[in-house]
């Protein structure tokens, strides 16, 4: 899952959205669906990291898309894993394929067997290492007083975009305590002890992202609450395939309740825009904004706007007909 630094100006508006209410705003507009396909003629521009990463592996976009499909029409074990963790969810597989073809096409090449992933996740369960900046854990960082505002008893999704929420306005790029921090997100700067950027397993998530979601992983699926304190159970969690498909499930679930509870908008028929949210984080953060947006629109007679994909969950729609054959498999 690729989470991009958001520009000064986009992550003021998320921050000041979520700082207004982290309570759902009032709906301007029933949940209308968004009706399946993209609203953009042309696929919006690739990132330059994206495409960077693709040239120094000697690939392309198209190679990498067929190798991802490939994957999933090869993989019949796969296909049967993606079909139970969607009918947990209540969500439409095709949702995870979308989330799937999108990492495996933009962030990393499809691995030939899910058995890579096993083996990763044994080793990576096994290190001793935790989440922490400057030899100040993300357990500790969390309990000062600035983010006293973030409830532990209103549920991970909620509790971590709060802290996310704190960090972007507090901390990020600034100097609190005579200490300076950088400028960079949250996840990047406590949760990747590796190498900045970097997401794992199958479903591309990084520990932040599950993290997040693990309360609803815990309910549906019966799996253990993941906490900060414990690295290697996070690592070990978003490496297997059979817990990474139960977290991607989740990730997707939470965008399409987002969007329908706060934004007004059904984007269960669009694997496009959930395959947009899946790679662009925060759905609770962003269904505000445009719940917000929305509003002031209403009010001076403007049509709404729609929720719109990006590059990655256009390609998704663009396959969508391809995709959905393979699911049916």
């Amino acid at each position: 899952m690729i989470v991009p630094s958001c520009k000064p100006g986009s992550v003021i508006a998320i921050s000041v959205a979520l700082m207004l209410s982290l309570a759902p705003l009032p709906q301007a507009y029933s949940a209308d669906l968004v009706p399946s396909g993209n609203r953009n003629a042309q696929q919006p521009d690739i990132p330059g990291t994206s495409k960077r990463r693709t040239q120094a592996t000697k690939s392309t976009f198209v190679q990498k898309y067929q190798k991802i499909r490939d994957l999933i029409v090869e993989d019949s074990k796969l296909r049967g894993k993606i079909r139970s963790v969607s009918d947990q969810y209540k969500i439409d597989p095709i949702h995870i394929v979308g989330a799937l073809v999108g990492e495996h096409t933009y962030n990393v090449d499809a691995y030939d067997h899910l058995q890579t992933y096993y083996i990763k996740a044994v080793s990576y369960a096994g290190e001793r290492f935790r989440f922490e900046h400057g030899g100040e854990s993300v357990v500790d960082f969390v309990k000062r007083p600035e983010f006293a505002a973030c409830d532990e008893d209103s549920g991970s999704v909620r509790l971590w975009t709060c802290r996310e929420n704190i960090w972007e306005t507090t901390f990020r790029d600034k100097k609190v305590s005579g200490t300076s921090y950088p400028d960079n997100r949250f996840g990047a700067v406590f949760f990747q002890p590796f190498f900045a950027g970097q997401t794992f397993g199958l479903g591309q998530l990084n520990p932040l992202t599950a993290l997040t979601h693990t309360d609803r992983v815990n309910k549906v699926s019966r799996l253990r609450k993941l906490n900060a304190g414990n690295a290697s159970e996070v690592y070990k969690a978003i490496m297997e395939p059979d817990s990474t498909l139960a977290y991607m499930a989740a990730v997707i679930a939470q965008a399409i309740d987002d969007y329908r509870d706060i934004a007004g908008y059904d984007i269960s028929k669009n694997p496009g825009l959930t395959a947009t949210l899946y790679n662009v984080g925060n759905s609770l953060g962003r269904a505000e904004v445009l719940a917000a947006e929305n509003q002031t629109r209403k009010k001076r007679g403007q049509k709404p706007k729609l929720p719109v994909e990006n590059y990655y969950g256009w390609l998704v729609n663009e396959h969508e007909d391809e995709l959905r054959d393979i699911i049916k498999r």
